[in-house]
Parts: structure tokens; sequence; C-alpha cells
């Protein structure tokens, strides 16, 4: 049976757990090469091994997305081990810290802002010189917040990162198209993974809060979030062939959860 991204190159950065972790292990599955990029280097390593174990081929990469230096040397890693790169899925990003505007520190929005939106374009700036030759395709992982959801109290930093991923993916999709190199965002609702580990709740949260009563069972066409696993199939899509007339576009993955 052909495998779909038979000798392709992919990055993921985030790939530790999650989304990442379920695309990195379905890219591998359909043949691709997979460097992980995270700062949780312990837990990638693992990731590293489930891919082994399929019969894949991955290594893995420490970097702070907000570090340019980091995150240039990562991909030159990518370029002198494999030679070329087909498939950058810049999904790693946190929750950070959650609190009214007025409460927020101006480090805590930092640090949110460049992890998650400048980590972004990090990623994408270095990874261009090694897809320019022979296209490819560049996924980004936004949210229902920033882009169809603003209710989420205290969530003003994530966002706004969120918005700007969506808007930088749309330049890029444009600027890139004569290099044949695709660029799509994809928008997760509630996914089942660990980002709540990075997320500081504020008390002062209470003081912004707005009662919202939802619908009887807030996710309308299941019965709870959804799963990393069926991220990852969309992933494996929009990195393959079956993808190759889609550029610039958002795609909502939520179950419907946005629309309410």
């Amino acid at each position: 049976m052909n495998k779909s991204l038979e000798g392709k190159i992919a990055l993921v950065t985030g790939g530790s757990s999650g989304i990442g972790r379920a695309s990195a292990l379905t890219l591998a599955e359909e043949g691709a090469k997979v460097c992980l990029m995270d700062i949780k280097e312990d837990s990638a390593e693992k990731v590293r091994e489930d891919i082994e174990r399929l019969g894949g081929e991955a290594f893995v990469v420490d970097a702070d997305l907000s570090d340019p230096k980091r995150v240039q040397h990562g991909i030159e890693e990518v370029k002198n081990r494999w030679g070329s790169l087909d498939i950058v899925f810049a999904n790693g990003g946190i929750n950070g810290v959650l609190a009214p505007i007025e409460d927020m520190s101006p480090e805590d929005w930092d640090k949110t802002i460049n992890t998650n939106l400048k980590g972004t374009f990090h990623t994408v700036k270095y990874a261009i010189p090694l897809m320019k030759s022979n296209g490819g395709s560049i996924i980004i992982t936004s949210s229902v917040n920033g882009n169809r959801v603003f209710s989420n109290l205290g969530m003003s930093a994530y966002s706004t990162s969120k918005a700007g991923q969506m808007a930088f993916g749309k330049m890029a999709a444009l600027e890139l198209a004569q290099y044949k190199i695709r660029v799509n965002i994809i928008c997760p609702g509630a996914i089942e993974t660990n980002i709540g580990k990075n997320t500081e709740k504020t008390p002062e949260l209470e003081k912004i809060d707005i009662p919202v009563e939802y619908p009887e069972g807030d996710k309308p066409l299941e019965d709870g979030p959804g799963k990393p696993e069926q991220v990852a199939k969309l992933i494996r899509f929009l990195a393959s062939d079956e993808s190759s007339h889609i550029s610039g576009t958002e795609m909502f993955i939520d179950g419907a959860e946005s629309l309410l």
C-alpha cells in the first residue's frame, strides 16, 4: 500500500504531546521523516521512540520557539541530516497566564505572544529557504479563540496571538505561493490535550466573570472534547498532495462548538 507522504521531510513543533504528538505519529505512519522541535525534550524523545517502533525515522531538537537562534539552529539540523523540508506543522504554543487586562503583567503578555505568534514567525521564516526549491505545506495551529470565540475569560493575550497567527498565515500563503508553498491555518476547539498544564488562572479572573448559559451540551457534534487523532487526520490531509489547491484557508475543527 502506497503511503501518501513517502520520502517527505516534516517538522513538527510542540510534538511532545497532544495534537503535536498525534500528528507526528500520523505523518510518520504515512512515510514522512519527522523532526520533533520541542522545549520538552524528554517527552519528545518518547514520541521519537514511538515513531521508530512504527518503523519510521525521527529526531528531536530542543528549542524555545520564542528564541530565533534556537529555532534557526534546529532547522539547520534538519538541513544537515536530511537536506530538505517539505512539511512544517507550526503547532507549539501555550495558554499562558489568564488574567483581566488591567491585572495582566506586560511580562506575561509578552511570554504568550512571543511563544505563540513570534514562535510561528520564527518557525516559518527559517523553514522557507529549505522549502523554496521543491514547495511544500505549512500548517499553523491557531484556535477558535480569537477567531470565532471571544468569551473565554482572561485570554486576551492568547486570543490576540491566535488572531495574529491567522493574519500571518494568510499573508504567508500569498507571499509563498510563487514557491509552491501552501500555508493553511487550523482552528481547533476543545481537544483532549495537556495544554492546561501551562495555563495559570489568576484570582482576579472573578472580577470579569460573565455568566453564560450554554445549551444542554456545548459540543453539538459529540458529547465531549475532540481527540488529538481527529486533528491529526486533518494535518495528514493538508500535508499531502490531496490538498494541493488549498492555501490561505482556515479550517475549524471543533464539532461546531464555536457556532453556539
